[in-house]
């Protein structure tokens, strides 16, 4: 029987061989691809990790190998969004959607406020969460409108006595994202960050909690960071559930439990991945490029229709119709079949997505923007498909 290890490195020159590496140009929304550096990187990692003889996914999170696997993927996300010494920083599980409750359960008491902006499906669903603890309201949103903007300081008013504002930096259903930090008016202020966190500029520091699912921007799916300051470690309660404490994930450097190792390991790599090549600066440079590019195409003609209010655009997920809608369909098949795939818009919104994360080349876009006009030029005449 071959020994595992040669099969490992037979996937490796498999890789290497095969024409671009025999991967499509993915504008999936999440779970997201990944650097193929990263995922040489896993596979060499899979039958021995780190030379201690273990393999990735077989690891004791109680050794010392992965001990230093944890301790360094947290001090590079440390250095790459330049989080203040004094917060902490959680590798948690049960994604966005458990933070919306958590976040308020740790911070709010009976009774309390808490303020909502609303632009889009995630941000209706941490409002939902946050009502099952306290006085929980939303103070703007843009659903009557299809959720096509985000707002702007001023346009809404936060309430005297209410804890923390939440908003959600950017909506990968609409197409949206904040170009500004959201007056709140000295409350401090929580963000979902899960779809352009390391895309955009945030400045951590003028946060109190900011969270984070990673299966976009960050790895694989079925692990969230999670930061905190310390005035939202102060406010922890000590009356919820073990597992639902944020006291009990710090104390226990977030392995009270055994967390997803493999998705901490990946989730590290990325960010030294995104260390080595420019950092937060170089990411946001190559970020405003691909907007730029598939923008300018989406405005050039009236063949296609971009969902999201000009202002609000978001750097990561574009999304649009085709004017003649009955033409999607064939849009995606043809995407598909020439290596460019994940476009479809989500199942609630319809329409055409793709999302411009940080694994995402700006030949990937020239190469989307390409068919675009090919695909316009083919169909520019038609009426209906049947």
């Amino acid at each position: 029987m071959r020994d595992f290890s040669d099969v490992v490195k037979d996937l490796l020159r498999l890789h290497s061989s095969m024409n671009g590496d025999g991967r499509i140009h993915n504008f999936g929304a999440g779970p997201a691809g990944l650097p193929l550096e990263v995922i040489r990187e896993v596979i060499e990692s899979l039958p021995n990790l780190n030379d201690s003889g273990f393999g990735l996914l077989e690891i004791s999170h109680r050794s010392e190998v992965f001990q230093k696997v944890i301790d360094d993927a947290r001090e590079c996300v440390r250095r790459v969004l330049e989080i203040p010494d004094e917060y902490e920083v959680l590798f948690l599980q049960g994604g966005a959607s458990l933070q919306f409750y958590m976040t308020a359960l740790n911070i709010l008491r009976e009774g309390e406020k808490a303020d909502y902006l609303i632009t889009g499906g995630w941000s209706k669903k941490a409002l939902k969460e946050a009502k099952r603890i306290g006085d929980a309201k939303e103070i703007w949103g843009d659903e009557v409108n299809g959720f096509k903007n985000i707002p702007q300081n001023g346009d809404y008013e936060i309430r005297e006595d209410s804890v923390y504002l939440h908003y959600t930096s950017n909506n990968t259903l609409y197409g949206t994202q904040y170009h500004h930090l959201p007056k709140s008016s000295g409350k401090p202020l929580i963000v979902d960050a899960s779809s352009d966190i390391t895309g955009v500029d945030i400045d951590i520091s003028r946060h109190d909690i900011v969270y984070a699912g990673a299966q976009k921007n960050l790895g694989p799916s079925g692990v969230t960071l999670v930061i905190l300051s310390p005035w939202a470690v102060s406010r922890i309660r000590d009356d919820i559930p073990t597992m639902l404490d944020y006291n009990t994930h710090i104390e226990k450097g977030s392995m009270f439990n055994t967390p997803n190792t493999f998705g901490i390991f990946v989730l590290g790599r990325v960010f030294s991945w995104l260390e080595r090549n420019g950092g937060m600066k170089g990411a946001i440079k190559r970020n405003e490029e691909k907007a730029r590019l598939l923008y300018g195409e989406l405005d050039r003609t009236d063949f296609w229709e971009p969902h999201a209010a000009i202002d609000s655009r978001s750097k990561m997920n574009v999304t649009w119709r085709l004017k003649n809608k009955s033409l999607e369909d064939v849009f995606l098949k043809e995407a598909l079949e020439n290596q460019l795939g994940g476009l479809k818009g989500h199942r609630s919104v319809g329409g055409i997505r793709a999302s411009l994360y940080n694994y995402i080349s700006v030949d990937s876009v020239i190469n989307l923007v390409t068919f675009m006009r090919g695909f316009e030029e083919k169909y520019k005449n038609y009426e209906n498909i049947n």
